[in-house]
């Protein structure tokens, strides 16, 4: 393989697992002494609801301790199967694991159902002393969870099970789609390289690659309906026994935001499915037919389609955060010299790209499919911007390190902005710009409006499956194309082939209900960067302690801090007409290139 091959490929860029795991130890020694540390924390039994705030605050460091050594192992494994899904080794340490490190959480159920029990004013004149800052927020929250908890025996049964019922079933879906492959001009690509193609300029190879990915889902579409409809029986079960209103409600929970309000996001986003389908109308005049077919949505609209090596690609990220802010560079530096990045695709990788943010005493890494594509750069700099945030969070520790969901996608989208912005302010050509405020567009459209309607598909499908029953595949593919058309209108066919493509996306396996918080993310990201153009580098301390507070206050606190109201019910229409923004943008750019 030659030099540019090598670039274009990022063949070499792989990550350093090996340092999680400290000198001469191996994951189950960390394993081993966390169960070790776990029947120890039994002394407490029967005693935290007496705890004075020095108690608490022992016994909350112990379990951070325990938590430290357990998820160092659980990332080992996790990002080690990643790397090959098809490995059976991988896959015995991966479940090793999880039967370990679920073992060790049936030792400590015990503390959150007391501390659940505690007496409110007791719990608040303990919470209000200062030695207890690295964990109040989430011992605050753990409280919300009162009623939905079960008795110790019950909550134990269901830890226990969850290893070989839903955890099973999501690492059977993973192994499923990782093994998929598309044969397109009689070789064979990893999925990934397959849905890339539907970027081409060219309808002809568009519509070829479409087909492969078809041919491709086809041989297990049954297995993976059923692994999915196992997990919507499942889910429907826990929510029944754990008193939850609706399917979406435990969701809501955990990301610290209300049925209502999540409703009033999802509303607001529906009410303007006008937006993309005037842009995919638009679309349809430039590449000149009469409408889009669901395959040509993502087409580059460039006049010729290049390939990006990773130098470049680095290059061009770098120097966004740098234009932004040094420090935030100098940690992307990190990532991309220091071991913190794997990035190419290889036979058995998990699909997709996602940040892992390991433990606070460590660094997070993450995971690309790099495919030479000019999105996979706006991917690159969407993950590091949860490894950005990741990084500067780790002082909260690790019961305030990460964010709810809804709070989750707000850096790697500005990061993304930043990028897309600093990559605008360098071209003079009207057919350069256009393209990428072409592309720009449709990545918001992608992030808000096809993430609501798999929100909708999702929804119909936990409906479904509790009013109906077992759903068929043929059901499921009316489901998804009933969501996907109420989206794209008239301006986008779909065609009868899109009508399995549900089947491949992890979220609605492993993470039910977490899509919306892509939509959430985004347009909370696009109001806190319309907040740095009103105010330039003086904004640029409050977003840097935004990312430095994690998830140690709730959303509308964070919120606040970078000059966002979360409570405020046209919060979402005024990010939407920042969306509508970038539409017009993309229109007066077309007219301008001459391209209508």
């Amino acid at each position: 393989m030659t030099a540019t091959e090598s670039d274009l490929t990022a063949a070499d860029v792989s990550w350093e697992l090996d340092t999680l795991l400290p000198e001469g130890k191996s994951a189950d020694d960390l394993l081993a002494e966390a169960s070790e540390r776990a029947d120890g924390v039994s002394e407490y039994r029967g005693r935290v609801a007496s705890l004075d705030s020095a108690g608490l605050a022992t016994l909350m460091t112990e379990l951070s301790d325990i938590g430290e050594l357990v998820s160092r192992a659980g990332h080992y494994a996790m990002l080690r199967f990643s790397e090959n899904t098809a490995d059976p080794e991988r896959g015995a340490a991966m479940m090793a694991m999880e039967e370990t490190s679920t073992e060790i959480s049936t030792k400590l159920i015990f503390v959150d159902l007391e501390w659940a029990a505690v007496d409110d004013a007791h719990a608040e004149s303990v919470l209000a002393d200062g030695a207890l800052d690295f964990c109040r927020h989430h011992l605050e929250n753990s409280r919300r969870n009162r009623p939905h908890l079960l008795s110790e025996a019950e909550e134990t049964v269901l830890t226990e099970k969850s290893v070989s019922g839903s955890s099973a079933w999501v690492r059977l879906f993973d192994e499923l789609t990782s093994a998929i492959t598309v044969e397109i001009d009689g070789e064979e690509l990893p999925l990934e390289a397959g849905l890339s193609q539907l970027q081409h300029p060219e309808s002809e190879v568009r519509g070829k690659a479409a087909e492969a990915v078809t041919a491709g889902l086809a041989p297990g579409l049954r297995t993976r309906g059923f692994v999915y409809n196992t997990l919507l029986l499942d889910k429907s079960v826990d929510d029944r026994l754990r008193s939850f209103d609706s399917w979406i409600s435990s969701r809501n929970l955990s990301n610290e935001a209300s049925d209502e309000s999540v409703s009033a996001l999802v509303d607001s986003v529906v009410s303007r499915y006008d937006i993309p389908q005037r842009w995919y109308a638009l679309k349809a005049k430039v590449l000149g037919v009469d409408r889009l077919k669901d395959y040509d949505r993502m087409a580059s609209v460039a006049d010729s389609e290049s390939q990006v090596g990773w130098a470049e690609a680095t290059g061009i990220v770098r120097d966004a955060y740098d234009s932004f802010s040094p420090e935030l560079a100098g940690i992307v530096g990190r990532f991309i010299d220091e071991g913190w990045i794997d990035a190419p695709t290889r036979p058995g990788k998990r699909p997709g790209a996602f940040c892992a943010y390991a433990t606070p005493s460590h660094h997070p890494y993450v995971m690309l499919n790099w495919t030479g594509r000019n999105r996979d750069v706006l991917t690159l700099a969407h993950e590091l911007g949860h490894g950005v945030h990741g990084y500067l969070a780790r002082e909260q520790g690790l019961f305030h390190q990460s964010t709810p969901l809804t709070l989750a996608e707000t850096a790697s989208v500005f990061g993304e902005t930043v990028t897309n912005n600093r990559l605008l302010s360098m071209l003079d050509d009207p057919g350069e710009r256009f393209a990428l405020l072409a592309a720009t567009l449709e990545d918001t459209i992608a992030t808000v409006f096809r993430q609501v309607a798999m929100n909708r598909f999702e929804h119909s499908c936990h409906v479904a499956r509790r009013e109906e029953g077992e759903i068929s595949v043929e059901r499921f593919g009316d489901l998804w194309a009933t969501s996907q058309e109420a989206m794209l209108g008239e301006a986008v066919e779909v065609t009868e082939g899109y009508r399995t493509w549900w089947s491949y996306i992890p979220h609605f396996i492993g993470t039910p209900g977490y899509v919306y918080a892509y939509a959430y993310g985004q347009l909370l990201a696009l109001s806190v960067y319309a907040r740095y153009e009103e105010r330039g580098d003086e904004f640029v301390p409050s977003y840097l302690e935004l990312l430095r507070l994690g998830g140690s206050r709730s959303p509308e606190e964070l919120g606040a801090v970078v000059g966002c109201d979360l409570g405020d019910p046209g919060f979402w229409d005024a990010g939407l007409q920042i969306v509508e923004g970038q539409l017009k943008a993309a229109e007066d750019a077309a007219e301008a290139a001459g391209r209508l």
